[in-house]
């Protein structure tokens, strides 16, 4: 059985489909599912489809740097009322983003400060995002000094970088890049490297599709479209860097979500 930290189920990729997407992961192996909230309205929307599908979704509140811009004065406080729920495990998806800078550089830090200020207040779990920010994004964590643990999401960085993540107590988040050998070769040496312990799968829905699954089981529609069922493929090439088995694999980033994110050993 395995654990998706992360997709994006309130995309509109995914209007009309849940119950088909949610169907498929179950059938899967995918038991447990992670929501994320990426804007006020999005965190809003995850939590209300994880209470819909109790036994299997839960969700986290957060903006992330693209809408950094649509942060306000009321933001932080509807995000403090959102991770109150249960069913909001973690707050996130916060970081910096000077890839696409789709959100002014000043703007994404002061939206990733108000964040991680009130993960410290709630004590819940950090969903990390972190694109071409990396220095900037360790200087700022660093200005927080009672931190909750957390996932550094989706990670496409080098080895250095997750040196320093690992050395701070992070969790490290992979996707499908770990199968894009032509983009994300160095992902390979990345994942030999991360101890078990410290591992996370997600597969980020609809984005982020791997590149080991066959053809004939992509979505007919968007044959680019990912979704949760898909999840055992990156744990697929986990266990081929790793030299280890795909049950171990399974196993271990499940304790691991459990224990990051549900409470539970």
């Amino acid at each position: 059985m395995y654990i998706d930290i992360g997709i994006n189920l309130t995309n509109k990729q995914f209007a009309g489909e849940y119950d088909e997407v949610i169907d498929r992961a179950i059938s899967a192996g995918v038991e447990q599912i992670l929501l994320t909230g990426t804007s006020v309205r999005s965190s809003k929307e995850a939590l209300a489809l994880a209470k819909e599908y109790p036994e299997t979704l839960f969700a986290t509140a957060g903006i992330h740097p693209h809408d950094a811009k649509t942060m306000n004065t009321e933001s932080i406080k509807i995000l403090a009322t959102l991770l109150k729920e249960k069913k909001v495990v973690a707050v996130g998806e916060c970081g910096l983003d000077f890839d696409r800078d789709f959100s002014p550089r000043p703007v994404q830090e002061s939206c990733f400060h108000a964040q991680l200020s009130l993960a410290e207040e709630v004590q819940k779990p950090l969903f990390l995002h972190e694109r071409a920010a990396f220095d900037r994004f360790i200087a700022i964590l660093k200005e927080h000094s009672s931190l909750p643990e957390g996932v550094v999401h989706c990670f496409t960085g080098q080895l250095k970088e997750t040196k320093t993540y690992l050395e701070m107590g992070y969790y490290i988040g992979f996707t499908g890049a770990i199968t894009d050998m032509r983009r994300f070769a160095a992902l390979e040496e990345v994942v030999r490297y991360v101890p078990l312990d410290r591992m996370l799968i997600e597969t980020d829905a609809p984005f982020m599709l791997p590149k080991n699954i066959p053809a004939h089981l992509l979505n007919p529609r968007d044959k680019r479209r990912n979704e949760p069922a898909f999840l055992p493929y990156v744990a697929q090439s986990i266990a081929h860097f790793k030299k280890i088995t795909l049950k171990e694999v399974a196993e271990a980033t499940s304790k691991n979500a459990k224990a990051l994110f549900l409470d539970e050993e």
